[in-house]
């Protein structure tokens, strides 16, 4: 990475080799929730108030953001992560072979999975909260960008409603803060090409030949027979009739995605610590080798988003001609989100690591991609004078990195970055 590391360091990065001495371990006792994974809530992951901003750059004001943003917090997208669960417990209470925690879960889940019909993949009431809360601080810590009477937003969402939904959210906060804001909102197949586009074959095949290794760790990491004595009353019925490790699996992204909702109860405690751990680990090396900078699938899965990036390349340089204030908001996915932090090369999320066994003492997925993850380009321009374009970038609203020399950090010149992604987009393209 191409950034003075005492810089970077000394800001205090969530992702950066100063932070990883704060394990996930240490994270899952602090908070169980975060080993989740992608399903992580926002507010478990976004800084608390005490985090301190780095001032503007003298003589400086922000005037234009530029976002990628997943939906926030939904239902589960699979039907049988919910009927799974049901069919399986119930077979067993049928036949008197669950223990009294058992009959708990199984009554728990079925009060729950009926807030679920017609449900699959929405949004949900804190998904919404997420996202208001998320453009009304954005507001707030840049209102520059917001304030007057000539300010234009383009929001724009992939087809998905979850998405839709988000960004009506974070316009109508927009909105509630200046009423003069120009507001323009899209959703259409034909902006698919980079918000959500199609992946070139070379990229899909080196992910492709990855798969094999998150099911091999899903194998050596799935340990269920603790867990069936804590549910089930009988281990031979278990042997006998259930697939234990496929359970276990669908117990803990069901518990994973509580946090989702304004579920009163968890199973947090009927996993051990290692167990949540080990379950996390799988998650984080899969999504690790299937979108990050895996030498495993050759380092290339980021470059999905080039489409998208070339946008926000294309769309701030418009903005800058124009000499135009205020923001182009997109709405979309953690498969789009995560492999983006990546091809920017925000703090540590571009770290490539052979040896995946340690992967969890380098690369941290749950402070990547939380429901409701996003990334903000904030851009600055002097307030008198002439002088650079600056940008700082946010992710998940804390200040990162980015891959090119500053002596002003979390500042950056626009132009160095513009030369240095087009650079590292057009050599990709000519391999």
């Amino acid at each position: 990475m191409k950034i003075d590391s005492l810089l970077a360091i000394g800001a205090g990065l969530i992702i950066s080799v100063a932070s990883m001495a704060q394990t996930a371990r240490e994270d899952f006792r602090r908070n169980k929730d975060l080993s989740a994974s992608n399903y992580v809530a926002y507010d478990n992951v976004r800084p608390d108030d005490t985090y301190k901003y780095t001032p503007s750059p003298k003589n400086y004001a922000p005037f234009y953001i530029s976002n990628y943003a997943r939906h926030g917090s939904r239902w589960l997208i699979v039907p049988e992560q919910y009927s799974d669960l049901v069919k399986t417990l119930g077979m067993a209470e049928k036949y008197g072979k669950l223990t009294d925690t058992g009959k708990d879960v199984l009554e728990k889940i079925r009060e729950f999975v009926k807030t679920c019909k017609n449900r699959l993949g929405e949004l949900t009431p804190v998904g919404e909260r997420q996202h208001h809360g998320i453009a009304k601080r954005m507001a707030n810590r840049f209102p520059e960008v917001f304030a007057g009477d000539d300010v234009y937003v383009d929001a724009r969402s992939t087809v998905v409603i979850r998405s839709i939904l988000s960004m009506t959210a974070e316009c109508e906060e927009l909105m509630a803060f200046n009423p003069k804001i120009k507001m323009h909102n899209d959703v259409s197949e034909s902006l698919q090409w980079y918000m959500n586009g199609p992946i070139k074959n070379r990229i899909q095949s080196a992910v492709d030949t990855v798969g094999a290794i998150g099911r091999h760790y899903e194998v050596e990491l799935t340990h269920p027979s603790r867990l069936m004595g804590v549910l089930f009353n009988d281990p031979v019925f278990v042997a006998e009739h259930i697939d234990a490790a496929k359970l276990m699996q669908r117990l803990f992204d069901f518990n994973g995605n509580l946090q989702s909702h304004d579920a009163k109860f968890t199973f947090n405690d009927i996993f051990t610590e290692d167990e949540l751990y080990d379950l996390w680990k799988i998650k984080n090396i899969t999504w690790y080798v299937r979108y990050g900078a895996a030498p495993a699938s050759k380092g290339i899965a980021p470059y999905s988003q080039a489409n998208l990036l070339r946008n926000i390349i294309s769309t701030a340089d418009t903005i800058i001609a124009n000499k135009n204030h205020g923001a182009t908001l997109r709405f979309g996915h953690e498969i789009n989100v995560m492999p983006l932090a990546v091809l920017l090369e925000l703090g540590d999320c571009a770290k490539a690591v052979e040896d995946l066994d340690n992967l969890d003492k380098e690369w941290l997925n749950y402070r990547i991609y939380p429901m409701g993850c996003n990334i903000q380009l904030v851009f600055y321009r002097p307030t008198k004078g002439k002088g650079d374009i600056l940008v700082k970038a946010l992710l998940n609203e804390h200040e990162m990195s980015m891959p090119v020399k500053t002596e002003n950090y979390p500042y950056y010149k626009w132009d160095d970055l513009r030369s240095y992604y087009l650079g590292k987009l057009d050599a990709f393209d000519k391999e």
